[in-house]
């Protein structure tokens, strides 16, 4: 959105928009993961309730987009600490792979043959086998934090 102030407006007014708003990406972006009444309600009750209100989430797209302080160049000036990579079929914005030596210090990447942009909540057993992976004692990011063993 060019203006995420707009729709904000309209978020924040109604508890029927923001329902249909976020039950828009809850099934647009998933890989046909089969939202329950409990979940879909708790998604939105995180957005209504939270004291950012409901657009928050969307400055970031703006932001991103429109913030020259936000290049990608100042980004990876920051990035200093070891990246995994997960990839997912559905997830909205994947990187081409080979951008992936640019990003930083990569030391995994995995892909999956299911999931989307909420891949957290869709395949939480992909996301905890990635971390073992990756900060386990063979990962490329054991021990990451000085004066840590990893453990």
């Amino acid at each position: 959105s060019t203006k995420p102030q707009t729709v904000g407006y309209a978020l924040n007014d109604s508890p029927v928009a923001l329902l249909a708003w976020i039950y828009e990406k809850l099934h647009d972006w998933t890989d046909a993961y089969p939202w329950t009444d409990d979940e879909i309600l708790t998604w939105i009750s995180i957005y209504w309730f939270s004291t950012a209100g409901p657009a928050a989430a969307s400055f970031i797209y703006y932001e991103v987009l429109h913030d020259s302080k936000l290049s990608v160049p100042v980004i990876q000036g920051y990035i200093d600490t070891p990246l995994g990579l997960a990839y997912f079929p559905k997830e909205v914005g994947n990187a081409p792979k080979a951008w992936t030596g640019t990003l930083g210090p990569v030391v995994r990447i995995s892909e999956s043959d299911k999931g989307g942009h909420f891949a957290a909540w869709e395949r939480p057993d992909v996301i905890a086998d990635d971390l073992e992976k990756m900060f386990g004692r063979e990962g490329g990011a054991f021990a990451v934090v000085k004066g840590r063993s990893g453990y």
